[in-house]
């Protein structure tokens, strides 16, 4: 969720801002003297910047984002205002702002949003290519989601890659000791754990993260795709598309946890937290938390959860191993802003080597980059076991719109929905070749209008 070229520098306004402030800094002009002395460009007194973003699910990594807003504050002498909402929340707020012409200066996306808002972006060109030149270049997904064509939409930021968090011995319990590799293993044990009073606990809602998470790497292991490779024709009325519809609400029935229809992101932490279920699709927050909180999460037994706590990828489908998807981070920077320039500068600071390091320490792998670069942190060579698959797995990630390109229409599909809801009406009794035409007809309104 290959590399954009790097050639272009940075654009002269961007050097003349910096050449301004070289007597405060004492470096060289351009970003690369920001960087080395590692301190923000003084900018005009009384300039403001608003950044608004989802409310992590790694809560230090908020409390670190302020302590990083108030340090350049005080080095640029610029007022930075960090807010932050549900992430459910954030396409409301991004449509309002677009809508009134005022809002927060740069604004968190995720998928690929900026797309479907590109018409209120400012481009961004000079300091994502700054930045893939720096960091090692973009993963495809993450340039995908925030570029059209030759023009930057939004900074990529980073990459949420989901796996399925799992209970080690609760597994065991039913004979797994290691990691099931296909679907028809996985739904094995989920059968049998599920007899035991311990589902596996998987989303079907409206939210975010988690369910088309889940919903659009089931439909690809299956050999379904929303379009064809010009993205203009639907083609999700498939067999495949009708084979994964009925495989995951076989799953479902007989494996999952059913009340779990319409969770969102947070439900399904805190069930696995209560030894509710045995496992789920989610980041790596899920074990992060239980082992930065040992006293609040334990295992049936009273001792500390995370010690049971493992991770792995969705299985195999029937045609191999399951295209993931991960969901990209992206910054985007609002056209109706009045302080672009001093908004640039501060993102330039922001995802910097420092100042994002820092940042990705505190994730633990919740959060990864969305350059190679990260993969070569030495955090990783520190972090528990548990986590380490999640250095990887970002890579191969597909986009939304598959087999098409990652367009507004694909997002919209996404926010509407259309890919969950086609499996949440066969979980609840649809027959799974009706659920499927009707998601078929839903998307030709979308891409064939």
């Amino acid at each position: 969720m290959t590399t954009p070229a790097r050639s272009r520098s940075l654009a002269d306004p961007t050097r003349r801002t910096f050449l301004k402030t070289a007597g405060a800094l004492g470096a060289a002009a351009g970003i690369e003297g920001v960087l080395a002395a590692r301190r923000a460009p003084a900018l005009a007194q009384g300039t403001r910047i608003h950044l608004l973003q989802w409310v992590d699910f790694i809560p230090e990594g908020d409390v670190e984002v302020r302590r990083q807003v108030a340090e350049y504050g005080k080095q640029a002498n610029v007022e930075v205002v960090f807010e932050t909402i549900n992430a459910n929340d954030l396409q409301a707020r991004i449509t309002a702002a677009i809508q009134s012409g005022s809002g927060p200066d740069i604004i968190m996306m995720l998928h690929n949003w900026p797309h479907l808002y590109a018409g209120g972006l400012a481009d961004v060109g000079d300091v994502c290519e700054w930045k893939a030149g720096d960091q090692g270049g973009y993963y495809p997904h993450s340039e995908a989601a925030a570029r059209l064509g030759k023009k930057w939409l939004a900074l990529p930021y980073g990459t949420g890659a989901p796996l399925i968090a799992y209970r080690r011995s609760w597994f065991a319990e039913v004979g797994a000791s290691q990691p099931p590799r296909t679907l028809e293993e996985y739904k094995k044990i989920g059968i049998a754990l599920k007899a035991k009073g311990k589902p596996i606990g998987q989303t079907l809602g409206h939210t975010f993260g988690d369910a088309p998470a889940w919903t659009y790497p089931f439909t690809w292991t299956f050999g379904g795709a929303e379009t064809d490779p010009s993205g203009k024709k639907v083609v999700l009325n498939s067999k495949g598309t009708i084979e994964a519809v009925k495989w995951m609400t076989a799953f479902w029935k007989a494996a999952c946890d059913e009340s779990a229809l319409a969770w969102d992101d947070t439900n399904n932490n805190r069930a696995f937290h209560a030894n509710e279920i045995a496992a789920t699709l989610n980041g790596a927050s899920i074990f992060i938390f239980a082992k930065r909180n040992p006293d609040k999460v334990k295992d049936e037994k009273g001792e500390p959860m995370w010690q049971d706590i493992a991770h792995m990828a969705i299985p195999d489908g029937p045609h191999g191993p399951t295209p993931p998807y991960a969901v990209a981070f992206s910054h985007g920077l609002m056209k109706y802003s009045k302080n672009q320039k001093a908004a640039k500068e501060f993102l330039k600071w922001l995802h910097g080597k420092d100042a994002f390091g820092k940042w990705f320490e505190i994730e633990n792998g919740y959060t990864v980059g969305s350059t190679t670069f990260w993969e070569k942190h030495p955090m990783w060579d520190r972090v528990d076991d548990a986590l380490k698959p999640f250095r990887t797995s970002m890579r191969g990630t597909r986009m939304l719109g598959y087999a098409g390109p990652p367009t507004a229409k694909a997002t919209e599909v996404y926010t509407k929905y259309v890919i969950t809801d086609m499996y949440a009406k066969a979980a609840q009794g649809v027959a799974p070749a009706e659920a499927v035409r009707w998601a078929e007809c839903e998307l030709k309104k979308i891409y064939e209008a």
